[in-house]
């Protein structure tokens, strides 16, 4: 061979090497290195704290020594003899990798890492990764941190993953007609299935009423829009412009906002302390939504309204958001780690609020699907960390409902009187005990506390509690604890909120009671914020600054680290028209309130694990519109409700297709039936039978519970917690559901078993399940009885013929006349039952407890001991109507409405 010929020939083998070479770092720089990171590293990673089995996956080094076995991890060349990939393989079910199931490699992912390995697996260096991400990924980039030090990586993330942080486009809908329409019959087009026709005036005008206010239309209201000479559209139109004009607007899609913000009552946890004015926060978002405050004002409010006019009274009450999570801290707890809860519950909750990003997955290491770095998590934990508690004394204003305040008090004065008059005799018997053990020994008598002020031995110093039994050492207990809180509880009645401030740390009072505003909010540590190593807060590693979300790109923003105005800096920040998750997380709720199924299926998740939108377009159209409208919730609503889409049936004239072209019913053919909320029944029950109070706002009511939970016992301050009971009138109790008192320890079970939410986490949409109890509570428990009674003697009252009055409860339950065989059934079965009630004796009458009886051990000296806690509130009770105050007619007829109250076409709306 000539040389010339060698020479191209080992020219041309050099090249192929080289090109092979380059393959096998694209396929580590694009593939492999990014499997590693968001499937492995969290527990393979460098922290030599936290790696399993010893075997370090962050560099070729630590892969070929391997880890606790002593056997390589990895065999360059050859990957069937690699653990590594035999693990991900799963072959082996106790040696497979990832252990989760849910987290399995995929076919294409275990090729890649086969490949890889087969071909030597090289490990190219981070400026070769970065080289060879940017020349060759078709997705984007994205600098995360993983909090560990100060070294950065380049996560590549495929574009369709990060549809929530493009900017929000306003595309032309595909064709004339109403905009939403346009885009939901192209889609509808695509898949070859028409529409179902639009509902009929009757099923409209009962949709959109509980749609917009909760409750049953009015059989008047329906007739006027039944009869309503102009088109369906133009008569429509004037019935949502009705609704949106209703107080009981405010209160639905309040309860709506609530169920997402977490609103309770009370703190949750072990010591479930009431929180006195949270109501104010409720009735804030309640006139919010009634004012038709722009979403953008409502936002920053509630990030940052102390911030903004700290002279405004809705502004500072707002600030209860930041508040509405769970959180105790007592004498026992550690002030730095209630602290650090309270960062990163406030974190989260911001988090899936506005953004529908979990960012609590970056707590520990960089999430492993969305671009949150752990420094992204904590920087915006700083924006947080000035600020403090405070219960602050903010005005009523002029619309504030504060109504009722003696009348509800008196059953807590009447309490609080009788548990200080308990400590007072306890401590007179205490005295003479200690007299007497004092003379018994020839000793002066000297208070206690005075006596060891002086420096008085302990044998010379009467015991703390002379002459104490275990019954006198455990209602001293209850009765000073009990003092403690009902003080606090006190709180309800004055213009107090619960709130915040920004200002240097201070020391944290041992209890969940008021906090008041300090002299001088720069008094106290200056908040320094840290990455923290596994979210421990006393292990801090590099120090943050204030700051956002980096992966929004389009709004960017530095915020002072100052400790005022960090908060609005991020409220603007977050409302900024540019941004691209505010406007699309709050119109994606809207339209699922609104159609039952959401745009993009996970409202508090718009991150890879969350499903994207089925309607792309749609979303970005009504999200810009939003914007457009001068972020009007009110406006926003008519633009949904006017579309054709909102409008039809619920049911498709070709059933056996339609399930077949869209089984997940994402293409709103059709109208999505749904089960009326816990707290809709309830108040829909209460509407027919008349008996509703439609009082707007005001201090929680107390409606009757179950004496079975009303009764069981629960423990607050290490102690027992007062039985729950309810108000005294019937005006007090019946009132809507959203203003009953909400204790996260103490949840209602009529509420629970129609599936109302834990408020200890965020619900991005309640959950609709079919179970027996339900059935149960629905025909036989004292709610639906006592409704159904009240149902009866309203009829009977009005005074008509039989005839005339079951078709008066179906219109006033289902807004239609009965047909001639429901009519004739109903007629039978109220005959039958008055004559076999005419033959009987009267039911006896509800008979309720004044006292219940508690056991409990005496911790100071082990014993048990016993004590009885009346219950005030039945001295002065009035019960709602019963079977046994009325007569054998009207007990009937009762049996007929709860009949009807407990059928779909009352439960569910179509």
């Amino acid at each position: 061979m000539r040389p010339a010929t060698l020479a191209c020939l080992l020219l041309s083998t050099a090249a192929s090497f080289a090109l092979a070479d380059e393959a096998g770092d694209i396929l580590f720089a694009l593939e492999v290195k990014p499997l590693l990171e968001s499937k492995c590293l969290a527990c393979h990673g460098r922290d030599s704290k936290k790696v399993k089995g010893e075997f370090r996956l962050d560099s070729r080094e630590a892969m070929l020594k391997g880890g606790e076995s002593g056997k390589p991890g990895l065999v360059p060349d050859y990957a069937t003899k690699s653990p590594l990939y035999l693990a991900a393989t799963r072959e082996d079910p106790d040696f497979a990798m990832p252990p989760k199931e849910n987290d399995r490699l995929t076919e294409a992912q275990l090729d890649a890492l086969k490949k890889w390995i087969d071909d030597g697996a090289p490990w190219p260096s981070p400026e070769r990764v970065t080289e060879l991400v940017s020349k060759h990924s078709t997705g984007i980039t994205v600098q995360t941190s993983g909090g560990l030090n100060d070294e950065w990586t380049n996560r590549r993330y495929q574009l369709e993953d990060l549809w929530a942080y493009q900017m929000v486009k306003k595309v032309d809908p595909p064709a004339n007609g109403h905009p939403i329409d346009a885009f939901i019959d192209h889609h509808l087009d695509k898949a070859g299935l028409a529409a179902a026709p639009l509902a009929d005036r009757r099923t409209l005008i009962r949709r959109a009423t509980f749609d917009l206010t909760g409750l049953t239309p009015s059989p008047q209201d329906i007739e006027n829009f039944v009869g309503d000479s102009a088109s369906d559209a133009d008569a429509f139109e004037t019935v949502i412009d009705q609704l949106l004009a209703n107080p009981h607007y405010g209160e639905q899609w309040g309860r709506h906002w609530l169920d997402v913000a977490r609103y309770a009552d009370s703190s949750g946890f072990a010591n479930d302390y009431e929180r006195p004015n949270a109501w104010r926060y409720r009735d804030y978002v309640v006139r919010s939504f009634n004012a038709d405050k722009p979403y953008d004002q409502f936002v920053r409010e509630q990030l940052a309204g102390d911030e903004l006019d700290a002279d405004n009274p809705d502004a500072l009450i707002a600030t209860g958001f930041l508040r509405m999570g769970p959180w105790e801290h007592t004498g026992m707890s550690v002030a730095k780690v209630t602290r650090q809860q309270f960062f990163d519950d406030v974190t989260s909750s911001v988090g899936q609020v506005f953004f529908a990003h979990a960012l609590q997955c970056a707590r520990c290491h960089d999430h492993k699907f969305d671009p949150i770095p752990t420094r992204d998590y904590y920087s915006i934990q700083a924006v947080f960390a000035s600020t403090q508690f405070a219960d602050r004394p903010v005005p009523f204003v002029s619309d504030e409902n504060t109504e009722g305040f003696e009348e509800d008090r008196s059953l807590f004065d009447t309490q609080l009187k009788r548990y200080r008059k308990i400590l007072a005799d306890l401590n007179a018997k205490q005295v003479v005990a200690a007299k007497k053990w004092c003379a018994d020994r020839g000793l002066e008598y000297i208070p206690r506390a005075e006596a060891l002020k002086r420096g008085l031995p302990e044998d010379k110093v009467h015991p703390r509690h002379a002459g104490f039994t275990p019954e006198d050492f455990g209602m001293e207990r209850i009765s000073r604890k009990n003092t403690t809180r009902l003080a606090w509880e006190m709180d309800r009645y004055n213009p107090v909120a619960l709130s915040v401030y920004s200002g240097r740390t201070r020391p944290q009072n041992g209890n969940n009671g008021p906090i008041g505003m300090p002299e001088n909010p720069l008094k106290g540590a200056v908040p320094v914020s840290f990455i923290l190593t596994g979210g421990d807060v006393f292990a801090p590693l590099d120090k943050v600054e204030p700051g956002t979300i980096s992966a929004v790109r389009s709004v960017p923003l530095a915020i002072a680290s100052e400790l005022k105005g960090r908060r609005k800096a991020f409220a603007e920040w977050a409302t900024h028209p540019d941004h691209p998750l505010t406007s699309r997380v709050m119109v994606n709720r809207i339209w699922q309130f609104h159609f039952g199924k959401a745009l993009a299926a996970n409202p508090n998740n718009f991150g890879k694990m969350g499903s994207k939108p089925t309607h792309p377009e749609l979303l970005d159209w009504l999200a810009s519109t939003f914007i457009d409208l001068g972020w009007s919730m009110k406006r926003l609503h008519r633009l949904i409700m006017t579309s054709k889409a909102y409008q039809r049936a619920s049911t498709h004239p070709d059933p056996e297709k339609f399930s077949f072209v869209d089984p997940d019913k994402t293409l709103y053919a059709t109208f999505l039936p749904r089960r009326l909320a816990a707290e809709e029944l309830r108040d829909s029950m209460l509407a027919v039978s008349g008996e509703l109070i439609p009082t707007v706002g005001g201090i929680p009511a107390r409606p009757d519970m179950n004496l079975e939970a009303a009764l069981q016992p629960r423990m607050i301050m290490g102690t027992y917690a007062p039985a729950y009971q309810p108000n005294a009138l019937p005006e007090q109790r019946n009132r809507r559901s959203l203003y009953a008192l909400k204790l996260r320890g103490h949840r209602a079970p009529f509420y629970e078993t129609f599936n109302q939410p834990s408020p200890d986490s965020s619900c991005e949409f309640r959950e609709t399940s079919t179970v027996t109890p339900q059935a149960l509570s629905l025909m036989n428990s004292d709610e639906s009885q006592d409704r159904a009674i009240a149902f009866a003697a309203r009829l009977i009252g009005e005074k008509r013929s039989r005839g005339a009055t079951l078709s008066r409860a179906f219109h006033l339950a289902y807004g239609r006349s009965p047909s001639g065989d429901e009519l004739a059934s109903c007629l039978t079965h109220w005959r039958e039952l008055e004559a076999t009630y005419s033959g009987s004796k009267p039911p006896p009458k509800r008979v309720y407890p004044t006292e219940v009886v508690r056991e409990a051990k005496e911790e100071n000296t082990g014993e048990a001991f016993e004590f009885r806690e009346p219950l005030d509130v039945y001295k002065t009770y009035i019960p709602d109507l019963q079977a046994a105050d009325v007569d054998p007619k009207t007990r009937a007829l009762a049996d007929v409405c709860l009949v009807i109250i407990n059928s779909n076409e009352f439960v569910y709306v179509y």
